[in-house]
């Protein structure tokens, strides 16, 4: 029997995990949710919902993985043979977001390029949407590949390939440097701009507590859905780490830190974030509202606005800017592909560079379609839709499963036996009521938005030049098919090859 590959030290998982967890969410979404849903206020129900949901969810996966040696699809079969097809669903989930994901790091690398000349100058979204992506008048005209997305993408799954071909071994050297470095330069871009005219400005506007928004329903399920998607649970990604860790390695303080510096790092970009838009606002001579943005918004036209008007070294801050950017993402992307190798080498017995460069290659390929003229449209739709269904069903069938179908309470006893912290009772009622009821609760808050709210108030969302027939598709390709090929196709083909010798 082959030796299963270890992490080299308890550091490099958490550095590892950490960075998996901590992406773009936190650059350019954290802040503009925290902003838009009472400032310091919402740091509350953010707090909260890291106790009801995420802390929780962690813990779950990362005792899964580590007590049954295996990646999410291997783990779940330990658990309970029909349960497998959960663990290809959230492994199925991974592949889908690195087929977008790679797109949006192959701009990143693009920006990187552009910013030593700011070549967006005078016109950063113009040049973002239309010298740059060629964006198309809707999803339905694909048009052509841009061709400078195209070299991104091929920098991008080079260095995938490169950083996982060897599994944790190699991974563990690699996040020495790409975990702590973001980190570091969030802290120059802070120091940076925090002494730009208008920078406080910004910060207060970032802080100031609104505590009356905590009265409405929107905040905490705002608040919930940040935590839920920053955490990095229900794409295979923890679950497949942990299972590169002894079966005896603490669980609960592991969980704690992970956890804690996801939520840390997310309220520094706010102050990194805010104080150049607040600069921005005071170059422009206008209200901080008017240049708040979050998504690709902030970082492909905010904030290339805001680096031109540097007064002095724009390219250097730039350079700064996105490879902060770039290290985060690379490593979300890593672990993209990394839980994807680890579900394929424990049911195939495949090597790890064999796997790394079949899946590397694929996903390269499958990934050109989001390099179109129309792909901007579809990574936003195909994001909205894999998140705010695919994810969170997913974690809500793992959460009712160890709550209700196997024995919650021996399954924390065991993490309590392992770690240095013990594990309360509170974590069994997350299990079986707390987490389940706030996912069910976001799933609702979202299916309302998306489908339902078009019945009351006869407003329906749309994309570009596609009407509503497109949500409800791409819905159901999330909701039915991902789970038809996990738990009908994926593990009778797996058991097919294994019969045949494969």
């Amino acid at each position: 029997m082959v030796q299963r590959a270890r992490w080299k030290t308890q550091q490099a998982f958490i550095l590892a995990t950490v960075g998996a967890a901590t992406g773009l969410g936190n650059i350019w979404r954290f802040p503009y949710v925290s902003y838009a849903n009472g400032g310091g206020a919402f740091l509350i129900p953010y707090l909260l919902a890291y106790l009801a949901a995420g802390i929780p969810l962690i813990l779950l996966e990362l005792g899964l993985g580590q007590r049954f040696q295996r990646g999410a699809p291997g783990a779940w079969t330990k658990v309970s043979k029909k349960m497998e097809g959960l663990g290809w669903w959230s492994t199925f989930v991974s592949f889908v977001i690195a087929i977008y994901f790679a797109v949006i790091v192959a701009w990143i690398f693009d920006y990187l390029y552009y910013s030593l000349t700011i070549a967006w100058k005078g016109r950063a979204a113009d040049f973002f949407l239309n010298d740059f992506l060629g964006v198309s008048s809707g999803p339905s005209v694909i048009g052509s590949v841009s061709v400078p997305v195209v070299v991104g993408l091929v920098l991008t799954w080079l260095t995938i390939f490169l950083s996982i071909r060897k599994g944790p071994e190699l991974v563990s050297r690699i996040v020495r440097i790409t975990v702590p470095m973001p980190v570091i330069l969030l802290i120059i871009m802070i120091i940076r701009g925090i002494t730009l005219d208008g920078a406080m400005e910004g910060v207060t506007y970032y802080l100031t507590p609104d505590f009356a928004s905590l009265m409405s329903f929107d905040v905490w399920v705002a608040a919930f859905t940040q935590v839920f998607f920053s955490v990095g649970v229900g794409m295979a990604i923890v679950i497949s780490f942990a299972s590169y860790k002894y079966v005896q390695s603490d669980v609960t303080k592991t969980s704690i830190i992970i956890t804690a510096s996801n939520a840390i790092i997310s309220v520094m970009a706010g102050f990194a974030v805010f104080s150049v838009l607040g600069y921005l606002a005071f170059q422009q001579g206008v209200t901080i509202p008017e240049v708040a943005t979050g998504g690709t918004g902030l970082a492909f036209v905010a904030f290339p606005t805001a680096i031109e008007l540097m007064p002095v070294a724009a390219p250097l801050f730039g350079i700064i800017f996105f490879l902060t950017l770039l290290t985060f993402a690379l490593d979300s992307a890593f672990s993209f592909v990394e839980a994807i190798n680890t579900s394929i080498a424990d049911s195939w017995n495949i090597s790890t560079g064999k796997s790394s460069a079949i899946v590397c290659t694929v996903l390269f390929f499958l990934s050109l379609f989001f390099a179109t003229d129309g792909g901007f449209y579809w990574i936003e739709i195909v994001d909205h839709f894999i998140n705010n269904y695919g994810v969170t069903l997913v974690c809500l069938g793992e959460a009712l499963f160890i709550g209700w179908a196997y024995d919650v309470t021996d399954f924390r006893k065991w993490i309590t036996a392992v770690s240095e912290w013990r594990l309360g009772r509170w974590w069994d009622y997350c299990m079986k009521f707390l987490t389940p009821l706030v996912i069910i609760t976001i799933v609702v808050a979202s299916a309302w938005e998306d489908f339902l709210a078009q019945f009351v108030t006869g407003v329906t969302q749309t994309y570009g030049d596609f009407p509503a027939a497109i949500n409800n598709g791409v819905f159901l390709a999330v909701v039915l098919f991902i789970p038809i090929l996990s738990w009908v196709i994926f593990p009778r083909l797996r058991k097919t090859v294994v019969q045949d010798g494969g």
